[in-house]
């Protein structure tokens, strides 16, 4: 298999993009909605806590939707990773206002519970990306290769050291 050239190759310096907090918001995200049911049936309604279901469900298809989308434009080139991210968000924002005006107003599930279920978990998800970038080593550009060892060094602890240019050397004076 040859290389493409390096003009046509992708600009992403990232290589394979981390989805992994994907997993770890979906799991928040059922840990609270698990809490917050019961409270909010027993002290609201249960239509209220319908509600609370359909907003968590709601927001963990939508960070998916964006973490899978922007994914997938960095791997083509990371200058589409804005615009995917930004379409996504437009994308979801229209889908969220069509399904909160499909639901009736007075009915099962609650609309403003809903809605206030959305608010809360993409404040959730926000804390979720926030620590999980917070807590992993990131690079803003690929990081330099680990120096290699000299083939005819028996010792494996011996790293090869930059050899410095006789002529270029500096005097120290």
């Amino acid at each position: 298999m040859t290389r493409p050239a390096p003009s046509t190759r992708p600009r992403s310096a990232a290589g394979p993009w981390d989805l992994s907090f994907l997993r770890v918001g979906a799991l928040v995200t059922g840990a609270v909605t698990l809490v917050a049911v019961p409270v909010v049936g027993l002290g609201a309604g249960w239509p209220e806590a319908l509600g609370v279901v359909l907003g968590a469900v709601i927001t963990t298809a939508f960070f998916c939707l964006s973490g899978y989308a922007i994914a997938w434009a960095g791997k083509i080139d990371d200058s589409f990773t804005l615009p995917a991210a930004l379409g996504a968000f437009m994308v979801k924002i229209i889908g969220f206002f069509a399904l909160l005006s499909a639901l009736p107003a007075d009915g099962v599930p609650d609309r403003t519970a809903t809605a206030w279920a959305v608010v809360a978990g993409a404040l959730l998800w926000s804390g979720v990306q926030a620590r999980w970038v917070w807590t992993r080593q990131l690079y803003y550009t690929t990081p330099p290769a680990p120096p290699t060892r000299p083939a005819e060094s028996p010792d494996p602890g011996v790293l090869r050291q930059p050899v410095e240019d006789p002529g270029q050397a500096s005097t120290g004076g």
